[in-house]
């Protein structure tokens, strides 16, 4: 499936050659017993269900280590595989797949991880008119790449970093006085950029929505405050929800009408997917 904005190539490299360069060192010690004009063919399988993400980042690893390596994939970014599914094959030089095997593969089972649990996050809310978003509680060093896997279980990008969004939190409000000013500073400096507030209570949400704020993010509102606050606000503002979200809450929370739900658990509490290459 074709993903929405995917990510430079030249990102890609220089993320891979920093990891090679991290399990490499100066020599793979262990690759030198084999032969070195060996040839061997290696296929590499989930051992669970999963959806599909890091192809690039594989590719990349037996790219730079030897481009005469040929990979046939049986399966793109954002398809979903089940248990024991061939993902590809690779034919080549056996010193270069094995010594790439463990970085490639660490990008493929992280970002799969990802996307994965994206999936399983849009699936609790199919059919509703809301957007499942991530947050900046990413990786260091992937939050682009953990980004595109979100995407890729079908989820959406909340902001990529301090750069691209405006948030204004409990500390923000208590520097600026008040959320009027704070709100009022922020348009008066970047009134291109959409600006977010994050509100505790009803209170709160009231003078959001006085200081003409685009989005408001309901912190930690149970289900009847959700309701309260779709009802008060009466389309002024988009309604993202964040706090407690689950797999066992979510639907329960996009069912009171808010317009988003961030969801830190997308890209923080994953599971890595059990690969498996192996050598004929």
């Amino acid at each position: 499936m074709a993903i929405e904005n995917p990510i430079p190539t030249a990102f890609i490299e220089s993320q891979v050659k920093l990891a090679l360069l991290e399990d490499i060192g100066q020599q793979d010690l262990t690759a030198d017993l084999i032969p070195i004009d060996a040839m061997v063919t290696a296929t590499l399988i989930t051992r669970e269900n999963a959806t599909l993400c890091g192809k690039n980042w594989f590719a990349s690893v037996f790219a730079q280590l030897d481009k005469n390596i040929v990979i046939e994939w049986h399966a793109a970014d954002g398809d979903k595989l089940a248990a024991n599914s061939t993902i590809c094959t690779l034919k080549g030089l056996a010193r270069a797949i094995l010594t790439g095997e463990r970085t490639a593969m660490n990008f493929l089972q992280t970002l799969s991880a990802t996307a994965t649990r994206a999936s399983q996050y849009a699936n609790a809310v199919s059919g509703l008119p809301v957007k499942v978003l991530d947050t900046r509680k990413t990786l260091p060093g992937w939050r682009i790449a953990q980004k595109y896997a979100v995407r890729c279980g079908g989820c959406f990008n909340h902001r990529f970093g301090l750069y691209d969004g405006i948030l204004i939190k409990e500390n923000h409000i208590n520097a600026a006085g008040s959320i009027a000013a704070a709100v009022s500073q922020a348009k008066a400096l970047h009134p291109t950029i959409s600006v977010e507030v994050e509100v505790e209570n009803n209170k709160e949400l009231e003078q959001a929505l006085s200081a003409k704020a685009d989005i408001v993010l309901l912190d930690n509102f149970d289900i009847e405050q959700l309701q309260q606050a779709v009802s008060f606000n009466n389309g002024q503002a988009l309604l993202e929800a964040s706090g407690n979200v689950n797999l066992k809450t979510i639907r329960d929370i996009a069912e009171t009408g808010v317009d988003r739900i961030s969801v830190g658990a997308l890209t923080k509490d994953i599971n890595a997917i059990d690969l498996s290459l192996r050598f004929k």
